[in-house]
């Protein structure tokens, strides 16, 4: 069993919620969850915020984006708070960063990371992972960055 499919399980068997605002991995955590059988049980919602434009319209403060980057933890934070208050979701997902490309329009901030941050709602906290993407093929990045917020996930749910 994919680590993917045993998180929807343990989301399933407590009965938690989950919606994620995601930029670089651009839907693929959302695509990953709805690919598990009875996934609709606890998916909500899935939002890309690509630009910092629609980032900013789904609540993250632009104040934040100014102060930090847009690739940053506290970025991510935001996002991740922002989704699970706007669906009322028990865990909200947050993922900005860059996967092997230059980004003209927000320079600032490391190559090759990712931020992820994970809002728990129910205890107002936050579990945060910054990773440094190993491959050179941006759609492995972004499996390699799934697996690692499903396993992240499934040692925080209760």
């Amino acid at each position: 069993m994919k680590k993917i499919e045993v998180l929807v399980k343990k989301l399933i068997d407590t009965k938690k919620t989950i919606s994620t605002m995601e930029s670089c991995t651009g839907g693929e955590l959302a695509n990953a969850i709805t690919d598990c059988t009875d996934s609709s049980k606890i998916f909500k919602f899935g939002a890309v915020t690509y630009s910092n434009e629609y980032k900013i319209k789904m609540g993250v403060d632009k104040k934040i984006i100014d102060k930090f980057t847009v690739y940053s933890t506290e970025t991510a934070k935001s996002m991740s708070k922002c989704i699970s208050q706007f669906t009322d979701s028990d865990y909200g997902i947050g993922i900005t960063g860059k996967l092997k490309k230059f980004d003209e329009t927000n320079p600032h901030g490391e190559d090759d990371i990712v931020f992820v941050a994970i809002y728990d709602k129910m205890h107002d906290n936050f579990y945060e992972l910054k990773l440094k993407v190993p491959f050179e093929k941006r759609a492995q990045n972004k499996k390699y960055v799934i697996d690692k917020i499903a396993s992240k996930l499934s040692k925080i749910i209760n």
